[in-house]
């Protein structure tokens, strides 16, 4: 399967969707860390339900991309090469958390969980048919609910999601339940991969195969033009 195939147009405008509403939302954190405007971003659900849906929508990608890498029979030094990359990125966030939010740094967000998902899909969960795995994705998205215990309240063991309160962090992103989502993306690709055949928007879909390097960019630049704007005022 050649990298520029069409199929791909529809799934990498949708990451690229995830990017933009992540950086809007994003946008919005910051004005509130700053004081220039007083929202709740941990209890609201204006703001907690969007930030559900965008990592939805990067999870679910994630598992489409997956499929697609199986579906070609990807060799293993590509695969392990962009995992390097984004689990580094993610030891990069959870160091740059530390020095801005040394009291609920990032142990386990976005990039931690998807290094760990991409890791079950390649080592094994991308074997199974699909109707286990589908039967897999609706257990990993009850787990949490049906399964608890303070055993995995540290961060050392909150990786895994069966906790018994959420911890106090700028994001977590645990294997259970969102795994599931990652598992229904995987599936819906391998099922039906003609689905994202046929054009779409092209500013969205080159935003979306550079979607780790601008996560990895948009929160310092963004960061930066407050400050700056700020030390002007």
């Amino acid at each position: 399967m050649s990298a520029s195939s069409p199929r791909y147009d529809r799934l990498d405008a949708l990451r690229g969707l995830a990017i933009v509403w992540m950086a809007v939302f994003h946008f919005g954190f910051d004005l509130n860390h700053f004081g220039w405007i007083r929202q709740d971003f941990y209890r609201d659900p204006v703001w907690t339900w969007q930030r559900t849906c965008i990592v939805s929508l990067f999870l679910f990608c994630a598992g489409g991309g997956q499929a697609f890498a199986v579906l070609a029979e990807q060799g293993a030094g590509r695969f392990w090469k962009r995992w390097v990359q984004v689990a580094g990125c993610a030891l990069l966030v959870s160091a740059g958390s530390w020095f801005m939010f040394p009291n609920s740094w990032i142990s386990f967000g976005v990039l931690h969980g998807i290094a760990v998902m991409l890791l079950l899909l390649r080592l094994g969960m991308s074997r199974l048919p699909n109707v286990a795995l589908l039967v897999l994705a609706v257990l990993a998205i009850a787990a949490p609910r049906l399964v608890q215990d303070a055993f995995f309240d540290t961060r050392w063991t909150n990786w895994v999601g069966l906790i018994t309160h959420k911890p106090i962090t700028e994001d977590y992103v645990p294997v259970l339940p969102w795994l599931g989502i990652t598992l229904v993306g995987f599936v819906a690709t391998r099922a039906r991969p003609q689905i994202w055949a046929g054009g779409a928007p092209r500013p969205l879909a080159v935003l979306g195969r550079w979607s780790l390097s601008f996560y990895m960019l948009h929160q310092p630049v963004l960061i930066g033009v407050l400050m700056a704007i700020q030390f002007l005022r």
